[in-house]
C-alpha cells in the first residue's frame, strides 16, 4: 500500500518551487499561483536561520534571488525577513506555507543538517506527516527526519540508491524507500528509460523527474510510465496533462 502522499491515479504534477518561472520561486504567490491553478503537489526546500527558524528556500545564501546577501544559517529570522525575493515577496516560513495551503500536498528537501530536527519538530507539531514527503540528495539526512518522525513519513531515496537499481546492484539501499526523485541524466548517462521505470515500479518505487519544462519531453516521460514530473512552468505541464486527459482538476 502506498503512503498517503502517493495515493493518487494517475500521475503527479508538481510546482518545482512553486513554479519557479512564472512568479519568484519559493513565494507564496508562486505557491498561490499553482494551487489556483489546479495543483495539489508543491514542491520546496528548507534551511534554518541562525535562530532556528525553517524558510522555503533553496539556496543557502540570499544572494542569488533577493535584494539582500549573507548565509542563512548567519542571519535570524529578522534579518532575513526583511529580505525580497526578487525584490518584492517576503521570504515565506515552512510553517507559514503549510498553514497558507492546508490541502496541499509538500514535497521537502532539507539542504543541510541544521534543518533536519526542526523539520520533524514542525512536521510532526502540525500533523502534516501524511502530505509531505522528505527527500535529499543526502540519504543520511533524509533518514534522520525519518527517525525523528516515524514510520509515517513518506521518503525517497539518494544519488546510492538511484546508481543500484540503475546499474541493477544488490538493492539494500532500496529499503524503506517510497519514491525515486530524479533528473533524466546525470553524468552523461540517461537516468529514466523504460527499464529504470519498471524496475522501480517492480518494487514498488514511485519514479519522479525534475525539472521538466518541455512539452515534448513530459510527454515522452508519461509515455514511459513515471509517476510524477516537476516543473518550473506549471502552465505548461497542466496543458500536457489536460491533452492527454489525465488532469486530476
Amino acid at each position: 500500500m502506498h503512503h498517503p502522499f502517493l495515493a493518487t491515479e494517475g500521475p503527479i504534477g508538481f510546482a518545482h518551487r512553486g513554479g519557479a518561472g512564472p512568479h519568484p520561486e519559493n513565494t507564496e504567490r508562486a505557491f498561490r499561483h499553482a494551487m489556483d491553478l489546479g495543483f495539489r503537489y508543491l514542491e520546496t526546500d528548507v534551511h534554518v536561520t541562525s535562530d532556528g527558524v525553517l524558510v522555503a528556500f533553496h539556496d543557502d545564501r540570499l544572494d542569488r534571488v533577493t535584494d539582500a546577501t549573507g548565509a542563512l544559517a548567519e542571519l535570524t529570522w529578522d534579518d532575513v525577513s526583511h529580505a525580497r525575493v526578487a525584490g518584492t515577496d517576503p521570504v515565506l516560513r515552512i510553517e507559514e506555507m503549510l498553514e497558507a495551503f492546508p490541502d496541499a500536498f509538500v514535497n521537502i528537501d532539507p539542504k543541510a543538517w541544521s534543518a533536519v530536527e526542526p523539520l520533524a519538530e514542525t512536521l510532526v507539531r502540525m500533523d502534516a506527516l501524511d502530505r509531505v514527503c522528505v527527500t535529499s540528495f543526502s540519504r543520511r539526512r533524509t533518514l534522520a527526519v525519518k527517525k525523528l518522525t516515524g514510520d509515517r513519513l513518506c521518503t525517497g531515496g539518494a544519488a546510492g540508491a538511484v546508481v543500484q537499481l540503475y546499474s541493477g546492484m544488490p538493492l539494500r539501499m532500496l529499503r524503506d524507500i517510497d519514491v525515486l526523485q530524479v533528473p533524466t541524466r546525470a553524468g552523461g548517462r540517461e537516468i529514466v528509460n523504460e527499464g529504470f521505470v519498471r524496475r522501480a515500479h517492480r518494487r514498488g518505487i514511485h519514479v519522479h523527474v525534475w525539472t521538466i519544462d518541455d512539452p515534448s519531453e513530459m510527454h515522452r516521460l508519461l509515455d514511459l510510465g513515471v509517476d510524477g514530473i516537476m516543473t518550473d512552468e506549471p502552465t505548461i505541464l497542466r496543458s500536457v496533462f489536460l491533452e492527454r486527459g489525465i488532469w486530476p482538476g
